[in-house]
């Protein structure tokens, strides 16, 4: 993990509580970040953390993910990279995509389908310039009986107000591409009753309408997140432990686009 980055992470951090009794000293924060980040890439089980970088416990490393998430640190890390990316005009509020992607879960969560064994992660994206590239708005962990259309409205109410521009903080696109899994009329309305513009894809209609020159950037950035190995499969129990390395995994595809700005 580079400076900059924890520079950024460091204040967001809350404060760990005074210690009750004596003991171990307390693993710092950014060794246990940096053990939580190579879970992320590895796709290791906590259990088998090795020990020699420093990390702390697999167990201390949960409880730090854990009690950050809860905190809402990597909401605020998320706002705070889309805020330097919108200062830079690196934000194409022009249009946005949304899609979803199955991944298979080694235990069945809280909102794990009934009848199977899978999650639903979903993840709402803009091409952020004319090359294409997609910055993720927002992610959402639903279970794998969820209809995607019943999805769209609460995650484009989970995108954060960014600022970084005079004027107020924008946290609507005027157009959302979707495929056909999102077509439905109501939703249509809702979208343009939200100042969005739709343009999803009609069941029972030909390819060749063009959608598919904005949508494949989705599918991009969907790869991104699965090149976290530790989103491949769902290996939590806890809905919040897996949303918080999606929050995490998140952030750490706009600070890539930071970077390039360097």
């Amino acid at each position: 993990m580079s400076d900059e980055l924890w520079s950024l992470i460091e204040p967001l951090l809350p404060k760990p509580p005074p210690k009750q009794v004596e003991g171990r000293p307390r693993v710092p924060d950014r060794q246990a970040l940096c053990g939580i980040l190579f879970v992320l890439h590895t796709g290791i089980q906590w259990e088998y953390l090795p020990q020699e970088p420093g990390f702390g416990s697999g167990m201390t490393c949960w409880r730090r993910l854990a009690a950050w998430n809860e905190a809402g640190v990597w909401d605020q890390l998320h706002q705070l990279l889309l805020k330097k990316l919108r200062s830079k005009n690196q934000l194409d509020w022009s249009r946005a995509v949304i899609d979803s992607s199955h991944v298979r879960a080694a235990h069945r969560g809280p909102k794990a389908d009934p009848a199977r064994s899978t999650a639903h992660a979903r993840a709402a994206n803009t091409t952020s310039s004319p090359d294409g590239q997609g910055i993720p708005l927002a992610v959402s962990l639903t279970g794998g009986n969820r209809n995607d259309v019943t999805q769209l409205l609460p995650l484009l109410d989970k995108i954060p107000a960014v600022a970084g521009v005079v004027g107020r903080p924008r946290r609507r696109p005027g157009m959302l591409f979707a495929d056909r899994g999102y077509d439905h009329d109501k939703y249509r309305r809702l979208l343009r009753e939200r100042g969005i513009r739709p343009a999803i894809a009609e069941r029972g209609q030909p390819h060749g309408t063009g959608l598919g020159t904005f949508r494949w950037v989705v599918e991009r950035t969907i790869s991104w997140l699965h090149g976290f190995r530790r989103l491949r499969i769902r290996w939590e129990r806890r809905d919040d432990i897996h949303e918080a390395f999606l929050g995490l995994a998140v952030c750490l595809i706009a600070y890539r686009h930071v970077q390039r700005l360097c």
